[in-house]
């Protein structure tokens, strides 16, 4: 069978096949603690699945939707960002996508071609480089100087050429858990638009930040600003709805077009039993989120504390947002004798039957990725295996 070069060249998501591993070493007997994936461990609030049943069973979500969503939740999502941002979009600079990864890959594949480039500051969610290599265009990955990993304006200039046309920014981020001042995000944001870059602002952790830090969505700057920017969420993260496969991009009208010509060849709209959902979870009560955050904040400051304590294992800031730590194991990974954070990894997996994933996936070999979107107990049990492990006096 010749399959596509473009298919060839993509490489398999390290987060879910870490995650597949863990699973099956579970179903195989093995007490495995799988700190790999990026998904709340809390169930759906029982609001928003009552929602979703009542759809079900009065049979609103039998039916096709509009490819950009269900008019009541475009306008559910226009209330939420102006609530949350002060800015005031319209239907038509709204569209609901499977995920937003599916926002992300459609966006992609609608304004950029070969020859173009594309900036994505390491570290990286895993998928923002394999989907622009199915866009065609170029990857340009820039690597912050600074020990809280944030890109600076000097940076990007730097790594500019006249053919990058998108910068990719995450805040909060996904792996490192950092999280952009208002001011930081600012001045990136003015570059991108004096440097006729699109700016796509990943803020799909927006609610999920701690210890009283302040997340500043770009759509709360100039008009000039947010023409130039993308803006990519949903519900998965801060609603527990992971599983339901529903997020949403707001973009100049121009763009969604664009966007939902892709979407009605590709998945045509949303399931629409998620879309009633997703009418709920961003209408109805808000309470079950702080708790949600509230618990993430608390596992962060237990959690950080015991990793501070593990030899060979070093953290330069502590995460402000998302749910994970990204701590650099280059001392421990040369003690033991790997080669890579890979190979290192995957021992931890083996041996003390923990599931981090390894830096290389998101850019920043050195590192490791550990979720902490599961109990404390957990975490807790997790960090003293890891701690053992690397105290063992030589690679097995």
């Amino acid at each position: 069978m010749k399959f596509s070069e473009r298919v060839l060249n993509v490489t398999p998501s390290a987060t879910l096949q870490v995650s597949a591993l863990a699973k099956q070493m579970q179903a195989d007997g093995i007490d495995v603690i799988n700190l790999s994936t990026g998904e709340p461990d809390f169930a759906t609030p029982l609001n928003i699945q009552t929602a979703a049943i009542a759809s079900i069973t009065d049979g609103r979500a039998s039916y096709y939707t509009p490819v950009s969503g269900l008019p009541a939740l475009k306008t559910a999502i226009i209330n939420r960002v102006e609530a949350d941002t002060g800015r005031l979009v319209e239907p038509n600079q709204v569209t609901v996508t499977v995920g937003a990864k599916m926002g992300l890959y459609s966006l992609f594949q609608a304004v950029l071609e070969p020859g173009d480039a594309a900036m994505v500051i390491a570290p990286y969610w895993v998928s923002y480089e394999e989907q622009l290599k199915l866009s065609g265009a170029t990857v340009q990955i820039v690597q912050p100087a600074a020990p809280d990993l944030k890109v600076t304006v000097t940076e990007l200039e730097a790594a500019k050429t006249d053919a990058t046309r998108l910068l990719i920014l995450n805040s909060p981020q996904n792996p490192a858990g950092l999280v952009y001042e208002a001011a930081e995000l600012k001045a990136i944001a003015q570059w991108a638009l004096d440097n006729d870059v699109l700016l796509v602002a990943d803020e799909i952790y927006g609610k999920l930040v701690y210890n009283g830090t302040k997340f500043t969505s770009v759509l709360e700057f100039s008009d000039e600003i947010f023409a130039n920017t993308v803006l990519i969420d949903g519900v998965s993260k801060a609603y527990a709805m992971t599983g339901w496969r529903l997020g949403y991009v707001v973009a100049q009208k121009e763009i969604i077009s664009k966007i939902n010509l892709l979407l009605g060849h590709m998945t045509s709209n949303p399931t629409t039993a998620a879309q009633y959902a997703a009418i709920e979870a961003l209408s109805g009560d808000q309470v079950p989120v702080a708790k949600m955050r509230e618990a993430f904040e608390t596992r962060l400051n237990t959690t950080y504390a015991l990793l501070e304590a593990v030899e060979g294992v070093k953290l330069s800031f502590k995460p402000q947002g998302a749910f994970y730590f990204f701590p650099d194991v280059t001392e421990a990974m040369v003690k033991l004798g790997y080669m890579n954070t890979v190979e290192f990894a995957m021992a931890v997996l083996q041996e003390a039957h923990v599931a981090v994933v390894a830096g290389e996936a998101f850019g920043m070999p050195g590192h490791i990725r550990l979720s902490y979107a599961t109990s404390q107990e957990l975490l807790t049990e997790a960090i003293a295996r890891i701690k053992a492990f690397i105290e063992k006096s030589e690679k097995a």
